[in-house]
């Protein structure tokens, strides 16, 4: 079995004379904490939404697990095992979280059709539903509607659906973005507790979550690969410092 569970390989994406992927590739290993940082407009959700099939690539190709899902489409991906957060929360506002993650467990189980029945008369969705719930910190919101809680854990809940589809590749995409400080915290610590083997791609600004939780690092910029590696090696790199981070503002 491959160590790389998604491959990247020389992906283009234009718009018209807009080149916003330019010949990027990238591995994910299977387990992996591994960061894409850049700029804005480096082209990182432009790179997510081809990984995740909203996009389909002006060239280049997309591999999971050996198989190439380049044309694939989004919902496909998801069966195969590669799902997504977004910047902005996707949520059910009139559902609670305990609802919320019933269907969603339902659906991944093929008891779709089961999903609204009373949840004690379906052991399986209950327990897992109940299971994630504490996981994600979410056990005494359950009953609350979506609308109704705080925005970190609206975050807790969008990244509680996506494991709950049972990722082998989570693709984390701005997970603390517009979280006021005092709920980051307990994000962090959840994200950071991501099961070990879940690959996860994370794409964030915020450098205290990048070099707490990667163990690899892409940067971007202008929609091409400036240089990759361990966190370490990234926040020594005078390259990155000049173009991304700043001098005096990386973690050592």
């Amino acid at each position: 079995m491959s160590d790389v569970v998604l491959t990247a390989i020389g992906l283009v994406m234009r718009f018209g004379g807009i080149t916003a992927t330019d010949n990027v590739t990238l591995n994910l290993k299977r387990g992996a904490r591994h960061a894409l940082i850049g700029p804005n407009g480096a082209g990182k959700t432009t790179l997510v939404n081809l990984l995740t099939g909203v996009l389909t690539p002006t060239a280049g190709r997309i591999v999971l697990e050996g198989e190439d899902i380049t044309r694939l489409a989004p919902h496909a991906r998801v069966a195969r095992g590669m799902v997504r957060t977004f910047q902005i929360n996707q949520l059910f506002d009139s559902m609670t979280p305990l609802e919320t993650l019933a269907l969603v467990v339902s659906q991944r189980s093929g008891l779709g059709a089961q999903w609204w029945r009373p949840l004690g008369a379906t052991a399986q969705i209950s327990e897992r539903a109940a299971q994630l719930l504490e996981q994600f910190r979410l056990a005494d919101v359950a009953r609350q509607p979506t609308r109704e809680l705080a925005y970190g854990k609206r975050r807790l809940l969008e990244i509680a659906i996506a494991l709950a589809c049972e990722p082998r590749v989570l693709l984390l995409d701005e997970p603390v973005a517009g979280v006021p400080a005092g709920e980051r915290e307990e994000l962090l610590q959840t994200v950071s507790a991501l099961p070990a083997d879940v690959s996860v791609l994370l794409i964030e600004h915020d450098m205290d979550l990048v070099f707490s939780f990667a163990d690899r690092m892409t940067v971007l910029v202008n929609g091409a690969v400036l240089t990759e590696g361990d966190p370490d090696a990234i926040a020594r790199d005078p390259k990155v410092k000049e173009v991304y981070l700043g001098q005096g503002a990386v973690h050592v």
